[in-house]
């Protein structure tokens, strides 16, 4: 009877592998699929949207760094207006009432890890007023742990806090509205984003930041007309994604420059 029991477990055992490795195989495959349908349309550059943005309004620019992915970087904008960074500064100058100088240091393709090489390349001595981080989706695509993602992020946020600057971190979107991955990869990588997008959220708040829920924020839009709010690749935003992602963003970026003029205004000289 022992044998036979012994049996039967490794009989389910083995079944369990196996299921494990069939579903493995067909999220692989999956993955494939998606990666030939979205290719790579944009190229891997996105538009130099770095200037001062609103000069005419005078007075010594608000300080406006921007950290993070493709999407950060703003990849599918077809003018540097359109990119998250230029709407996000035009926005806040206009808000505001104070030109706003951009500089963004997001590369295409970066994941949470790549946010201490973009920090270490900035000048030792350079101290924006806001720094906006946007990343995580390739995290969730490159499976990267959870919690490592989030320790990458910390860091940066005390690094940039270390600095006199206050910090939004826009979360990690819900990549479920990726139209061109298939189900049930699809489902998965949305259930992924969102486990991410909470850890995040968690995150920026214990280590002094505001964060931004973006699949609330702008996510049913994706959803709702990917259309228009995707770019020809279907997976970077459009025009009007980056819009609507960077009005989602600025009411806590324009705080946070209040708050770090304030800040700077008390501080003894």
């Amino acid at each position: 009877m022992r044998r036979q029991h012994l049996v039967a477990v490794a009989g389910v055992g083995v079944a369990a592998v196996g299921v494990a490795i069939g579903i493995r195989f067909v999220l692989a495959h999956q993955a494939a699929i998606a990666r030939r349908r979205i290719g790579k349309p944009l190229g891997e550059s996105s538009i130099d949207a770095d200037r001062v943005w609103r000069p005419s309004l005078g007075g010594e620019p608000i300080e406006l760094l921007v950290l993070g992915d493709s999407l950060a970087a703003g990849l599918g904008a077809e003018r540097r207006k359109q990119t998250l960074g230029g709407r996000l500064a035009k926005g806040m100058a206009r808000r505001m009432g104070w030109p706003v100088h951009l500089r963004t240091a997001a590369i295409v393709g970066s994941e949470s890890p790549d946010l201490a090489v973009q920090l270490a390349d900035l000048p030792e001595d350079y101290a924006p007023h806001v720094a906006v981080i946007v990343v995580g989706g390739n995290d969730v695509t490159h499976r990267i742990p959870v919690a490592v993602s989030t320790q990458h992020l910390r860091d940066a946020i005390l690094r940039l806090r270390r600095r006199g600057t206050e910090v939004v971190v826009g979360t990690c979107p819900d990549l479920g509205a990726l139209r061109p991955v298939p189900q049930p990869l699809r489902r998965l990588v949305s259930s992924m984003s969102r486990r991410l997008a909470e850890a995040q959220t968690e995150t920026a708040l214990a280590a002094g930041a505001r964060p931004v829920d973006l699949r609330r924020a702008v996510g049913p839009m994706f959803f709702d007309d990917p259309d228009a709010m995707f770019s020809m690749d279907r997976f970077h935003p459009s025009a009007l994604g980056y819009r609507r992602t960077a009005e989602a963003l600025l009411p806590a970026a324009c705080l946070a420059a209040e708050a770090a003029l304030s800040s700077r205004r008390r501080a003894p000289r």
